[in-house]
């Protein structure tokens, strides 16, 4: 593809970004280091971030490559209906608020896999805090990196290598500052990442509408709903090539309730940013980020169907090219590479932003649980604060070496950034979203249970994947759990199968709780107040709106 490289305004541009996020951090880091230096403070930040710098924090460490580049490459390929990742996570960031939160804080919880030892046993906990470190090191880290570095190459012109190598650092030098400097300087990345993405979107409408002679981004929006009608349909039919991915009402009852809740409520990765608050500015930041993740898909989802409708009338045809066909993920670059000088750089640094943010937020929470629950527990139970902190500074750039090496031989460009991602945590997602949610609110929930949720899941997951290749599955296909791939096979959609292993692992644990304990409840059960869950009227208040701004969008886009 054809490089518009970078103009020296997009180079001021970028620097200045690059100075006030490390100016700040330079300054939140020394105001930080006079006040503590106790590992509590260094991973979570206990007691410093307000509720917009929380809010900001999970938007800015959830917000990356993998939506900039996949999610607008999904835009271009299905349309308006891969917002539903981002629409029904706004939804899911309030029930956290509501129910997962309180269960946190009232016990007391840094860290995931203390929550399962807490609730379970050490074995329960020690299983899934080595899974959790391979799965953010080998899938998530190196996905954000890589796809991160492929991005920036592709407008920066430097060479992929480069950019992953300087990418990695800047995120080294921000996670190295812990927690509190991460949620501080998150707030700028987000202002740097909503104002370029917002400066994206308003190109790609502005060529909409002046590739069919008219002006203004309301004149686009509108040619774009009606040159590609197909693409603003939240709900797929079964006969929609795009229905694998997205299951028709799964999206809503289905399996995307399982990938939002155990990402946003049962994820070291999110919930951290939470943990060292009080319960009040807690939810105030996670009904915050609910608001933004509405915002997401003008961001992420609007740009890629803009290049769809060009593309579809002859634009674009060679950029979007790879080895001969049509690769959706060229989309975001190939619009980011018409932005004028200035508006460029602005963009550059918003998508910088975002994977630095998200790759920075991951480093901690990698070094948070390796540090807590492995090292403290099992390598030296009576290590100092020091000793712990400076742990964790290690683990952060072993981790960001280890991604920087692992990332080139992935092959995640071609299987699709977003889709890539989603597929492979959806394996594990149901059996450790089962563990926790009955963990919460069935005291007779034993270790055994969880212990089978967690491999019992992970099997029927596989199982189900590979069933295709052994079983005609099209019998399933007239009630909408199968559909015909492109290898000629019918597949189970990876959410429906999310939601098949759900229900296999809740079924499990509750048949082995009872058998297990006859008696009664587990004594490791935990102790829930129905007071615990009462919200202030300003929280429920915004809920409101956010529920109703959802229902509108479902019936205008349905």
């Amino acid at each position: 593809m054809k490089q518009n490289l970078l103009d020296t305004k997009d180079y001021i541009v970028f620097a200045v970004y690059f100075v006030i996020v490390a100016a700040y951090g330079l300054y939140i880091y020394n105001k930080k280091k006079s006040t503590s230096t106790g590992s509590k403070d260094y991973f979570l930040a206990e007691g410093s971030l307000t509720w917009w710098a929380i809010g900001a924090s999970l938007i800015a460490s959830n917000i990356s490559a993998e939506q900039f580049i996949g999610m607008s490459g999904s835009g271009f390929k299905m349309g308006l209906a891969i917002a539903t990742y981002e629409w029904m996570g706004g939804l899911t960031l309030v029930i956290v608020a509501i129910f997962f939160i309180p269960v946190y804080l009232k016990n007391k919880i840094a860290t995931m896999p203390q929550f399962l030892h807490q609730r379970y046993n050490g074995t329960v906990a020690m299983i899934m805090a080595v899974f959790w470190l391979l799965l953010y090191v080998v899938v998530n880290l190196t996905s954000i990196l890589y796809l991160g570095a492929l991005a920036v190459s592709s407008i920066s012109g430097f060479s992929l290598d480069l950019c992953m190598y300087a990418i990695a650092a800047f995120a080294i030098i921000i996670t190295l500052g812990g927690m509190k400097v991460i949620g501080y300087t998150d707030v700028i990345q987000v202002f740097f990442l909503i104002l370029g993405g917002l400066a994206t979107t308003y190109l790609a409408l502005n060529l909409v509408s002046t590739h069919y002679g008219t002006t203004g981004i309301f004149e686009g929006y509108s040619l774009m709903t009606s040159k590609a009608s197909e693409h603003f349909h939240m709900i797929f039919k079964p006969d929609n090539e795009n229905y694998i991915d997205l299951p028709g009402l799964s999206v809503l009852i289905g399996g995307m309730w399982i990938v939002n809740l155990n990402y946003w409520g049962c994820n070291q990765y999110i919930t951290q940013r939470a943990l060292g608050a009080d319960l009040k500015t807690a939810r105030g930041g996670l009904l915050f980020a609910a608001f933004l993740k509405l915002l997401m898909p003008i961001i992420v989802v609007l740009p890629g169907i803009a290049a769809y409708v060009l593309y579809k009338d002859g634009a674009f045809q060679a950029e979007m090219l790879q080895d001969g066909s049509v690769n959706p993920d060229r989309a975001y670059p190939v619009l980011l590479n018409l932005l004028p000088a200035g508006l460029k750089g602005l963009s550059f640094a918003a998508l910088t932003a975002a994977v630095v943010a998200s790759l920075a937020g991951k480093a901690n929470s990698i070094a948070t649980i390796f540090t807590l629950d492995i090292y403290k527990k099992v390598l030296k139970p009576d290590a100092s604060e020091k000793n712990l902190v400076a742990t964790g500074k290690i683990a952060i750039v072993v981790a960001m070496i280890l991604g920087v090496i692992i990332a080139p031989h992935l092959g995640i460009d071609k299987k699709g950034g977003f889709q890539y991602i989603q597929e492979y945590t959806g394996f594990v997602s149901p059996g450790i979203f089962a563990m926790f949610i009955l963990g919460f609110f069935w005291k007779r929930t034993t270790s055994n249970a969880a212990l089978f949720a967690t491999i019992g899941g992970f099997l029927m997951s596989i199982l189900l994947k590979v069933l295709p290749g052994y079983t005609d599955l099209s019998f399933l296909s007239g009630v909408g759990f199968s559909v015909k791939a492109a290898s000629g096979l019918y597949e189970i959609p990876f959410l429906d199968r999310m939601g098949i292993v759900f229900v296999f692992c809740i079924l499990g644990m509750v048949v082995i709780s009872f058998l297990e304990n006859r008696k009664g409840d587990n004594p490791k059960g935990l102790e829930i107040d129905a007071k615990m869950f009462k919200t202030t009227t300003g929280f429920a208040i915004g809920t409101l709106i956010i529920v109703g701004l959802l229902v509108a969008l479902y019936s205008v886009y349905w």
